[in-house]
């Protein structure tokens, strides 16, 4: 295989924080890899330094000459001002750049400048990019062209930034959390798109589906090295506990050994100057191999919920549309107790909003929320992440409260509960602005539980957790004594936490689905396919009844009447005439001399016509059978 990117005894710290040391490994032409790690292990920071946005301490990154990289950040961002194809086309490329160029002459009605690009747009036989461009933003559902990012939603400049890659078409394509903010149906779209093509991939994502479908070698960060596994996420946590359990034996051995090290060590301080140095150097080895500590990545959770009593909340005739757009028409629902309940759907269909009528943050049109009086929320949402940049840590916790109940008289303490939460002694008295995007989620989150709620509320609580702590996340929420509702677009951990679910499908339409996303959409394909086959039963059926209507040529011979011979011979005059036309407006529309105005006014007429002629010719060629 080709290689395509080689990276070689690369280190990275920031002051006494080493993220990663001496790891090398390599991307070739047609590998696609998952890169996993816990939250502040470097993730994001090698992703960058590859993309060249950030230095590093020592290696080396090597690409192969001329080879075309797309990176996906995160949270992308363009310069204000830019409207949506402006973004899309915002490149180094000079394809792109060329496509921006034309675009924007268009829209200027700069005909000058038409003119000059026409020919290079020939000759870097860019009508095919474009062509491609404008597909790929089809599919995307990016539509409204002339918008300005800064007024795009989370998951609409996703989306612009997608197609500002893939439009580039990159042989080596870096993703940053791709998943993050798109909905499923883009999320399956991406999926099927990156499966379809022989785009190389390094990837990080929390989406362990994605994960699992997408790519064929996982790459581990862990303990500062990179560990390789050649297979997809299933077999990656297969060998990944195999792979502990060998290194938890031979920190055993090692403590075993270290025992009768140290007692040799010990012996009388006149003897120590006769010792071999080689073994004195293997013990201090030793000592450090027996003093390995693996961090289990598992959370006691076991907190106990507040009491809470029969009625949860009932929605009666809840009503809410934000000028065309219906959110709810006539809601009704009764919540059940201890129902974890999963919300899904398209972006802009609603979902956030419902939450925030729940909560009360969002009043209905008409209706109402009727709320339990035990009910005590805790809500997890994809704004709420605002600290006190130089608070410590534990200050931000022990804010909220002491300690947590965990029934039976038992208490938690706050360094205790963070703990549990993967925040060790030193990250515990560490400041928030030093925490990743990660732990920020992650503490977050502490916050959110440390108040002991009997209703849990989590808008995408996925978005830059890692896979640990989701893991910790959903072993939690599925011994939960308490109510739960989830808005996620992560298919793996809504299959994992929720047994119900409302799938918002748009316009107010919100089906009641008893199970989770993987079984709604075996459901779904279910329908969709009984749907095909009734439509094609009834064209079966249709088929054979305007046969049997018709009778066969031999036995009746039908005639034309008056009018339809008329019919016939005005079609066969106007046919040639609006192809005359249609052929006269594409020869304008190529000759390069129309101004903007001109080529989309011809551009309608020639739609217009072409429609027309499909309907004349098949009428004329229904007539002509009985002539």
């Amino acid at each position: 295989m080709v290689s395509f990117l080689q990276v070689d005894g690369l280190t990275k710290s920031f002051g006494d924080l080493v993220l990663f040391e001496n790891i090398t490994f390599g991307v070739a032409q047609g590998q696609k890899i998952g890169l996993i790690a816990k939250n502040s292990s470097g993730k994001t920071t090698l992703l960058n330094i590859i993309a060249g946005k950030e230095d590093y301490d020592s290696g080396s990154i090597v690409f192969r000459n001329d080879l075309r990289v797309g990176y996906l950040e995160q949270a992308p961002h363009y310069p204000e001002g830019l409207t949506v194809l402006q973004a899309c086309f915002y490149s180094k490329n000079e394809t792109v750049q060329l496509l921006a160029e034309y675009e924007q002459a268009l829209v200027e009605d700069d005909t000058d400048k038409l003119n000059s690009l026409l020919e290079r747009m020939d000759s870097l036989k860019a009508w095919d990019y474009e062509q491609r461009a404008k597909q790929i933003l089809g599919e995307l559902k990016i539509h409204n062209l002339e918008q300005k990012v800064e007024s795009l939603s989370g998951g609409q400049l996703k989306r612009v930034a997608l197609a500002n890659v893939l439009i580039t078409e990159p042989e080596l394509i870096i993703l940053d959390e791709p998943t993050n903010h798109l909905d499923l149906e883009m999320t399956e779209w991406l999926e099927d798109y990156l499966n379809r093509s022989t785009i190389s991939i390094l990837m990080v994502t929390h989406d362990r589906y994605f994960l699992d479908r997408v790519c064929s070698e996982i790459i581990e960060i862990d303990q500062k090295q990179i560990f390789q596994y050649k297979g997809n996420y299933s077999y990656y946590l297969e060998k990944r506990q195999e792979r502990i359990d060998a290194q938890n034996a031979e920190v055993e051995r090692a403590s075993n050994l270290l025992r009768k090290e140290l007692d040799w060590m010990r012996r009388q301080p006149q003897a120590r100057g006769t010792k071999a140095k080689y073994r004195i150097d293997a013990f201090y080895e030793l000592e450090k191999k027996a003093h390995q500590q693996r961090e289990a990545g598992h959370v006691n959770l076991d907190v106990k919920a507040s009491y809470i009593g029969s009625k949860i909340f009932e929605a009666v005739d809840v009503c809410k549309r934000f000028d065309d757009l219906k959110i709810t028409d006539h809601f009704n629902y009764t919540f059940a107790r201890y129902e974890k309940m999963g919300i899904v759907g398209n972006n802009g269909t609603g979902k956030s909003t419902f939450i925030k009528m729940l909560l009360g943050e969002v009043k209905p049109d008409s209706g109402h929320f009727d709320i339990g009086e035990t009910v005590r929320f805790g809500y997890y949402s994809q704004e709420g992440l605002q600290f006190d940049e130089q608070m410590k840590v534990i200050d931000v916790v022990q804010n909220i409260a002491e300690y947590i109940d965990l029934g039976d008289g038992r208490k938690m303490g706050v360094a205790q509960f963070l703990n549990y939460f993967l925040f060790t002694p030193d990250r515990q008295h560490s400041y928030v602005y030093k925490l990743s995007g990660g732990e920020k989620r992650r503490l977050y989150l502490c916050t959110v539980l440390m108040r002991n709620p009997n209703f849990l509320v989590l808008d995408e609580p996925t978005n830059d957790l890692d896979i640990i702590t989701l893991n910790v996340l959903e072993e939690y929420l599925r011994s939960f004594k308490g109510c739960v509702i989830v808005v996620s677009h992560d298919r793996y951990f809504m299959d994992k936490v929720v047994d119900h679910l409302l799938v918002f499908r748009g316009n107010a339409d919100i089906k009641d689905f008893p199970g989770n996303y993987t079984q709604y959409r075996a459901w779904k394909e279910e329908q969709d396919q009984l749907k095909k086959q009734q439509e094609q039963a009834l064209q079966s059926k249709q088929a054979p009844a305007e046969e049997k209507s018709r009778k066969p040529e031999k036995e009746v011979k039908r005639r034309l009447t008056f009018k339809e011979k008329k019919e016939f011979e005005a079609l066969d005059a106007e046919i040639p005439a609006l192809e005359a036309e249609k052929k006269e407006l594409e020869t304008a529309m190529s000759s390069g001399t129309l101004s903007t105005d001109e080529l989309l006014a011809k551009s309608t007429r020639i739609s217009k016509l072409m429609e027309e002629l499909d309907e004349k010719t098949m009428r004329w060629l229904e007539l002509s059978e009985w002539v």
